[in-house]
């Protein structure tokens, strides 16, 4: 479902938009502007229609729909993009009277994850969430299943190509949704074993575009894409921060959300969100520039409450001060931190709010180690923070931050 490949030019897409009252349309054309220009398209045009609902052959209404057509051939428009999601015979009709080829906000948003998974967990999830939005759109003409995982198999006697291409999507749900349990059961093996080596793990999770990527890049260096684009992260990623009291973490970057996900992409995906809810700390991660700022912290404090983080430490971070226009364009956020990832402002605020909510406190200790403990120094420059060391002749002295762990080795060697 790539609909903006092999293209000599980037396509040039109008976008349509019916106010019914049921969100604010305004923000969701913005939304949707930012979704097309994602997957490589131009939104060159807009047009919105109030209607108390849509009409049930084209969605915006006759007059419109004549717009639409000559709007389409004055500005050699290649694409029509609704910002909501069709029926299989809305999209015939509107394609026969404008003449332009049309898609719905789902299939935009599941193109662009497509084209973004990178994993092999996360081209599953796509996949069955494309599948699964397909299966009750199939139409008489029947579909090409080779880019679907493999070819058709034998048909009974009398059955349709259509009949045959249902029960093959079936078939294909089925073994994507058993093979990503076996995703699910090795990633909670992993959590299991993270949390036996008393691993601390931090989440990143926010709005798609609030700068999750890029903070990870700066604290991490972990060469994670970075783009001021939509959905440029997929796929969790995971690395080792070292906060300055010593205690390593596991940051977690995860999929951005956005408004009106579609729900084939919510349950496909859930596994992925599930794995930030089981996260020992969550930074929710906006975009403080955004007029939406405020909203967006609290859907995603939302969903984390959904999935059961009510008794987590949650962490507001307002992203990109560094573009809002004034301070008072900033959202009052109670227990928010200010930051710009992209040029390091407030970072040190933010690993001291970490430090505060760790589940395990550290302590700073003053040792004298004999030389013949070399390999206990080493573990404790790795796994705490040294403040200063000095070799004396009756061994190494050092002045360090440790955990429990470290602080139960080293208690015999505590001098002061």
């Amino acid at each position: 479902m790539d609909f903006f490949e092999n293209e000599t030019r980037p396509e040039r897409a109008l976008l349509v938009e019916l106010d019914t009252g049921e969100f604010d349309a305004q923000t969701s054309l913005d939304e949707l502007y930012e979704l097309v220009r994602s997957a490589g398209a131009d939104p060159v045009l807009s047009v919105t229609q109030k209607r108390p609902s849509p009409e049930t052959a084209t969605c915006v209404g006759a007059g419109m729909m004549q717009e639409i057509a000559s709007a389409c051939g004055q500005n050699e428009i290649d694409l029509l993009v609704f910002d909501r999601e069709l029926t299989p015979t809305q999209i015939r009709n509107i394609e026969e009277q404008s003449g332009v080829r049309t898609i719905d906000r789902t299939m935009l948003i599941l193109d662009i994850f497509a084209s973004r998974a990178r994993t092999s967990e996360g081209k599953l999830q796509v996949e069955l969430a494309q599948l699964k939005y397909m299966l009750p759109r199939l139409t008489g003409k029947g579909i090409a299943m080779s880019r679907l995982g493999g070819g058709i198999g034998t048909r009974g006697p009398g059955e349709t190509k259509l009949e045959t291409d249902r029960r093959h999507i079936r078939r294909r749900i089925e073994s994507l949704t058993e093979q990503l349990r076996h995703v699910e059961t090795r990633r909670e093996q992993i959590n299991r074993r993270r949390r036996k080596n008393g691993i601390i793990t931090v989440a990143l999770v926010g709005y798609t575009n609030a700068g999750k990527s890029t903070l990870m890049n700066t604290l991490t260096q972990a060469g994670v894409l970075a783009k001021d684009m939509l959905f440029a992260t997929l796929d969790p990623t995971a690395r080792a921060l070292k906060l300055p009291d010593g205690t390593t973490v596991m940051l977690i970057d995860t999929v951005g959300l956005v408004r009106r996900l579609p729900h084939q992409l919510v349950e496909s995906f859930k596994s992925t969100l599930e794995q930030a809810a089981q996260a020992d700390i969550i930074l929710n991660v906006c975009d403080a520039s955004s007029p939406e700022a405020g909203e967006h912290l609290e859907v995603t404090g939302q969903l984390l409450a959904e999935l059961g983080c009510r008794e987590k430490p949650i962490i507001p971070v307002l992203n990109k001060c560094d573009l809002a226009s004034g301070i008072d364009a900033i959202p009052a956020v109670r227990g928010a931190v200010r930051i710009s990832a992209k040029n390091g402002d407030g970072i040190g605020r933010l690993l001291e709010e970490i430090e505060k909510n760790l589940p395990v406190k550290t302590i700073r200790v003053e040792l004298l180690l004999p030389f013949s403990q070399s390999g206990l120094a080493a573990r404790i420059r790795r796994d705490g923070a040294v403040f200063s060391e000095e070799y004396t002749e009756n061994g190494l002295r050092l002045s360090a931050q440790v955990g429990p762990e470290l602080l139960a080795a080293v208690k015999e060697y505590q001098i002061g």
